[in-house]
């Protein structure tokens, strides 16, 4: 005979919501720093997918649901269409596919900046890793 034994994760859900925010703020800083030192779209998708596990351990599947209600898959789809539209855009201009560009431009607040069509890239790269992930734990984890 199973009983099911009520545990109280005040202590744990609470530390993680806190980690789980530095987590996905300092995978955004990885994912904008890609461009000058090591970082980028893959590693900043997959600090962020360990936030959301982080999450998943905490809480529950449908807790995690009702917070970020979406659909990995959808997710993944938006990603590969980022990717491949900013590869295939160079096409455009008749250079080699996934030939890059990038100005300076002054933006207010931020000052002189470079602007990259890789953080275009960057961006799908984010979007399918976070994707990829979340969906093979989710479907792992799913108890029928």
């Amino acid at each position: 005979m199973k009983t099911k034994v009520k545990t109280n994760d005040v202590i744990l859900q609470t530390v993680t919501n806190v980690v789980a925010f530095i987590i996905i703020l300092f995978s955004l800083r990885l994912f904008f720093s890609g461009h000058y030192t090591p970082g980028g779209g893959f590693i900043g998708g997959l600090m962020t997918s360990g936030a959301i596990v982080l999450l998943l351990l905490a809480y529950d599947i449908k807790t995690v649901a009702t917070i970020l209600p979406v659909d990995y898959k959808i997710i993944t789809a938006i990603g590969l269409f980022f990717s491949v539209a900013t590869g295939a855009g160079a096409l455009l201009f008749d250079v080699p596919f996934l030939t890059h560009a990038y100005d300076y431009f002054h933006l207010p607040l931020l000052g002189k900046t470079s602007l990259h069509t890789a953080v275009l890239f960057d961006t799908g790269v984010y979007l399918v890793v976070i994707g990829v992930t979340m969906t093979i734990i989710q479907t792992i984890g799913v108890s029928e």
